[in-house]
């Protein structure tokens, strides 16, 4: 990897971080918000929210250290890098997401089976405000984090961008639920927290499954390699592309490319083109970690 794509890694690596300090901070305080609100207002929904808040805090520091582990340099024993350790993150993040679902809903559906709607508590205005309140800032949370995943293509930190949006979907499913409860529908409040439940198990699902792909060297969609292909028929003295094949190493690819050149020419001409077509690669496809250039002569 080039001096350039190490400068933007570490780059990246810095708004990965700056955002998560951020995304913890945000955080702790909303987490600490709807659980005293949950145990004044006395609503289920809000102190379930409060846990999903607080879960939020715990995933942002696995995320942190994914960034930060995948970011190390190549060495004897992992001569490709460290890459696949931000994906290894994202499925902690999705497993913790799922067991966090999983357990809010128990709960709700428990409260729901006993029946015994009349000793449910009728939740105070506060839990109503809370709710607005993390509906607001976990939406904002979302799209911020979101806006950098992509900038700086990190699966770990658009994983939990997907994690601020199910904590904002279950804040909803909490307003809701608490509404309904003041309306007289006490039960509505543990309804809502299983609704929260299979949003949260949802975006679990969704992180698990992306960062699996990438950890299988799935390849790049085809409207990618189409861009990359049109890049390296550019480079003058490449005829045609034989073959090209990539494969997501976490956030970053990995290319192998066989191109046709004229057979008359030099082993030096022939290697100055494969060199042209690794620094096109490289320039165009910042994500492009490692380029093989492998230069075929023309079939005549």
């Amino acid at each position: 990897m080039g001096m350039e794509q190490s400068s933007y890694a570490a780059n990246n690596r810095r708004i990965a971080m700056r955002v998560s300090v951020l995304s913890i901070i945000v955080n702790i305080i909303l987490s600490l918000s709807k659980f005293v609100a949950g145990i004044v207002a006395q609503s289920g929904a809000m102190l379930s929210d409060a846990v999903h808040s607080a879960s939020d805090v715990f995933s942002t520091f696995i995320v942190m250290i994914g960034i930060s582990l995948s970011g190390k340099k190549s060495d004897k024993e992992h001569p490709y890098g460290h890459d696949r350790l931000e994906c290894v993150a994202s499925i902690v993040l999705s497993v913790i997401l799922f067991a966090t679902g999983l357990g809010i809903g128990f709960n709700g559906i428990e409260k729901i089976a006993s029946k015994d709607y009349t000793s449910l508590s009728i939740p105070g205005r506060l839990a109503l405000f809370t709710a607005i309140g993390s509906i607001i800032t976990k939406e904002w949370m979302y799209w911020y984090t979101r806006s950098a995943a992509k900038r700086i293509h990190s699966d770990a930190l658009m994983a939990d961008a997907w994690h601020h949006r199910s904590d904002s979907l279950s804040s909803i499913g909490s307003f809701l639920g608490i509404l309904a409860a003041r309306l007289g529908f006490p039960v509505f409040d543990p309804v809502a927290s299983v609704i929260i439940c299979l949003f949260i198990l949802k975006a679990a699902i969704s992180i698990f499954r992306d960062s699996i792909d990438k950890m299988v060297d799935k390849s790049c969609d085809d409207t990618l390699v189409e861009q990359m292909k049109q890049i390296v028929l550019q480079v003058s003295g490449v005829d045609h592309i034989d073959e090209i094949r990539t494969r997501m190493f976490g956030a970053m690819i990995y290319v192998d490319i066989e191109i046709a050149a004229d057979g008359t020419l030099t082993l030096n001409a022939a290697h100055s083109i494969a060199e042209s077509v690794h620094s096109a690669m490289e320039e165009h496809f910042p994500l492009v970690k490692h380029c093989m250039v492998h230069v075929n002569p023309v079939q005549k």
